[in-house]
């Protein structure tokens, strides 16, 4: 029997959480963080990620990476392109999620969702296309063929634009696994909500879980795991706003020699052409030499 009078109803408060291996989880340690509006309403509670929560998405990743890395790369464009419908259909919060977090109005946040959709859809034609334009038929002294083939790095950890909740994800996000890659992604930490829904849009769309794992959190407590970890094989860097922890965050990478994405010199224009530096910032050349039959 309800106990609610007519017309009124209890809110079902959301909780937002962690998206790692294809699961929802809470934190490991329970803890969370208020996120508000730009007005500095309250909004909702998000996941503070911590270290073993880092952890646990670099496993993840690591144990999804071969399966992904093998699939055609047709195959990973179909389910990019997937993605993009299914952003379509969930629009209207997309919408009120980022004029929300970014304070804008509908118009505009309506604008950066579209421009969102519109670059999957722009890297699922490029997944089959890049290795054409990246690889090469090198000419060589003798009976051989020499090829120049690109190949995915590994697990990347990006650490996702701080004011541009979605686009500047979205466009941090794709190339990474357009090309092969599995990735661990810390999120905007005053805006994670639209990154968390896009979770719950990659869960539906035929993403094999821990291809995309998501942390949401402070970053200074967690990037530093993220670039010490040594099955950690590229780090992004572009939400970095402190140049001391950028520099430290840069020593860390490097016990590794992991590949490296600096923090930009320059204010990010997220709605311009994205161009494949990108992609291939996290693609590896493998040269192979095969001797010429008779």
């Amino acid at each position: 029997m309800s106990t609610t009078r007519p017309g009124e109803r209890l809110a079902v408060r959301k909780t937002y959480k962690l998206y790692v291996g294809g699961a929802f989880p809470r934190s490991e340690s329970g803890r969370s963080y208020v996120v508000h509006d730009a007005k500095g309403q309250f909004l909702a509670n998000a996941a503070l990620a911590s270290r073993k929560d880092a952890r646990d998405a670099v496993v993840a990743a690591r144990k999804a990476f071969g399966g992904w890395s093998a699939r055609t790369a047709y195959n990973r464009g179909q389910i990019l392109y997937r993605v993009a419908e299914v952003m379509e259909g969930r629009r209207a919060q997309f919408v009120d999620e980022v004029a929300a977090g970014e304070g804008l109005a509908r118009a505009e946040a309506g604008a950066a969702v579209d421009e969102s959709i519109d670059r999957w859809v722009w890297y699922a034609g490029w997944a089959d296309k890049v290795a054409q334009v990246l690889g090469s038929t090198n000419p060589v002294a003798g009976p051989y063929f020499d090829f120049s083939v690109p190949e995915p790095t590994g697990v990347v950890a990006v650490l996702a634009p701080q004011e541009s909740s979605l686009l500047g994800l979205v466009s941090v996000l794709a190339p990474v696994i357009t090309t092969g890659n599995t990735c661990v992604v810390l999120a905007s930490a005053d805006r994670p909500l639209p990154a968390v829904t896009l979770t719950e849009v990659l869960a539906t769309s035929d993403l094999p879980g821990g291809v995309v794992n998501l942390l949401t959190g402070k970053v200074p407590e967690v990037a530093p795991w993220l670039a010490a970890h040594q099955d950690v094989n590229a780090l992004d860097l572009t939400g970095v706003e402190d140049a001391g922890l950028a520099t430290e965050l840069e020593r860390a990478a490097a016990d590794n020699l992991k590949r490296l994405v600096r923090v930009p010199d320059h204010t990010q224009d997220w709605t311009a052409a994205p161009g494949i530096d990108r992609m291939a910032a996290f693609l590896e050349t493998k040269t192979v030499w095969h001797p010429m039959g008779i």
